[in-house]
């Protein structure tokens, strides 16, 4: 069965379980410890930490390991803003970050702190502009800057070393959630702090790293004890700890050819759905992206019923639809982007993927989305073409009332009367699912027709589209 499902966690590459099972019988016992066996796990760890230094690019002793990248990243942000408090108490972050990132912002605002949000473009790519002006007109003092060096998502590359020579002229250090790329390569300029997470690369899952450079004021929040440098307390899992920087080792010495046979995989699915499926929007940074990365989103279609046909399918992808969220919230990435959300599937292939296999998932995804469309009562895209008239005396303004119905219904109800309506005349969607405001204005630009706006409704949001010739 085709894993398509990378960015979410690797299958574990074959050097990581070499080296986790030789770690069992060797890295046991505690390191900290001077006798012969707690020697012999201090060396294997003290080796890990030189290797996954070299991988970074920064000096062993700037490198710890925690339980996981979410514990990296929010002890990184914590002690970067607890070491700069004097400086100030602003925390800049991009509209796109992780959720690990967001959530450490939350809590910093909880306490007290103020948050910076900066927006990104339609490809999900900030502008290091925009961190200039963050930086430079924040009403109080900046502590901490973060951005992530790829998009989780969409699999846009961020231009860190840009926005890290903006950092460094106001004197703010910078964040780089790196769990994305690491695998792929350094995240290169002159960041100050840096996470990863070994399950992102193939390594095994409980492994993260927290980089914090010299001369970077840092205090982390207790209690604390001697272990990691007093960063990131605990026993330390060094057989995962081994095996998570051999592996890493093992991915950047791959990655050149890797990237290049799985960016002309990507290609193929960028260039060919659109040409097998209609009303598709492909999302995220055409060229400035990850290479085994492609997001789209298909119009009229239930996230949740197409990754389970695409699951009966054998085929296992992921998705930022709000119909696959237990929140019913769509994806703080599409929304920050302002794209399509119904029917969004990310598609990340692991290394080794076979063309083969893209190639039989091309064969199968058209099927999959027409059935999800058909049993959803879709229009066929011959009933959906704009300027269709269905009377020779059209009402010039309809309200659809939407209220209660998940995406893509509202969507779906407003494709189907449009052409009801004359060339200048309004229908007005009445909707309660958040992802409407995503989806209608994505609708409108994707058909041509003239989204006017929204407004307080009664109930729900009231969302108003023109119809254009």
């Amino acid at each position: 069965m085709p894993y398509f499902d990378a960015a979410s966690s690797a299958p574990l590459h074959p050097v990581a379980r070499q080296a986790l099972l030789a770690a069992l019988d060797e890295g046991w016992a505690d390191p900290a410890r001077l006798y012969r066996e707690g020697r012999r796990a201090r060396l294997l760890l003290d080796a890990a930490r030189e290797a996954a230094a070299e991988a970074v690019g920064c000096r062993p002793d700037e490198l710890v390991f925690t339980p996981s990248g979410t514990r990296a990243v929010h002890d990184g942000i914590a002690g970067a803003l607890a070491g700069r408090r004097r400086a100030g108490r602003r925390l800049i972050v991009s509209a796109v970050e992780h959720s690990s990132v967001l959530h450490a912002a939350d809590a910093h605002e909880a306490d007290g702190g103020t948050v910076t949000e900066v927006p990104v473009d339609r490809t999900g790519r900030v502008a290091p502009d925009a961190y200039a002006a963050a930086l430079r007109e924040a009403p109080d003092g900046v502590a901490l800057a973060c951005l992530q060096s790829a998009n989780h998502e969409v699999g846009t590359v961020q231009p860190t070393t840009e926005v890290a020579e903006e950092c460094a002229a106001a004197d703010v250090p910078l964040l780089v959630d790196a769990a994305q790329s690491l695998g792929w390569g350094r995240t290169e300029g002159n960041w100050s702090l840096l996470t990863a997470s070994a399950h992102k690369w193939g390594g095994p899952a409980g492994v993260g790293l927290l980089v914090v450079r010299k001369g970077v004021r840092f205090r982390t929040a207790p209690p604390a004890d001697e272990r990691e440098s007093g960063r990131s307390p605990g026993f330390e899992n060094l057989p995962a700890i081994v095996a998570a920087a051999a592996s890493l080792r093992a991915v950047q010495a791959e990655a050149t050819a890797e990237a290049e046979r799985l960016r002309g995989l990507v290609d193929r699915i960028r260039a060919r759905v659109p040409e097998l499926v209609p009303e598709v929007e492909v999302v995220g940074d055409p060229e400035r992206r990850l290479p085994h990365l492609v997001t789209f989103s298909c119009l009229y279609v239930d996230g949740e019923a197409l990754l389970h046909e695409l699951d009966r399918a054998e085929f296992s992808v992921s998705s930022g639809s709000s119909c696959t969220s237990s929140t019913l919230t769509p994806s703080h990435v599409l929304r920050a982007m302002g794209v399509l959300s119904e029917g969004n599937v990310r598609v990340s292939l692991p290394r080794g993927t076979a063309g083969a296999e893209v190639d039989r998932f091309l064969e199968v995804l058209p099927g999959v989305v027409a059935r999800v469309r058909d049993r959803l009562g879709a229009p066929r895209r011959a009933e959906a073409a704009a300027g269709r008239d269905r009377g020779p005396c059209p009402e010039p303004e309809l309200v659809v009332d939407s209220l209660g119905k998940r995406c893509p219904i509202p969507v779906i109800e407003l494709a189907k009367v449009i052409g009801e309506v004359p060339v200048g005349g309004v229908v007005t969607v009445l909707s309660d699912d958040e992802a409407a405001r995503l989806d209608i204005p994505a609708w409108c630009e994707m058909r041509g027709q003239t989204y006017v706006g929204e407004r307080a409704a009664e109930r729900g949001v009231a969302y108003r589209v023109r119809r254009r010739a």
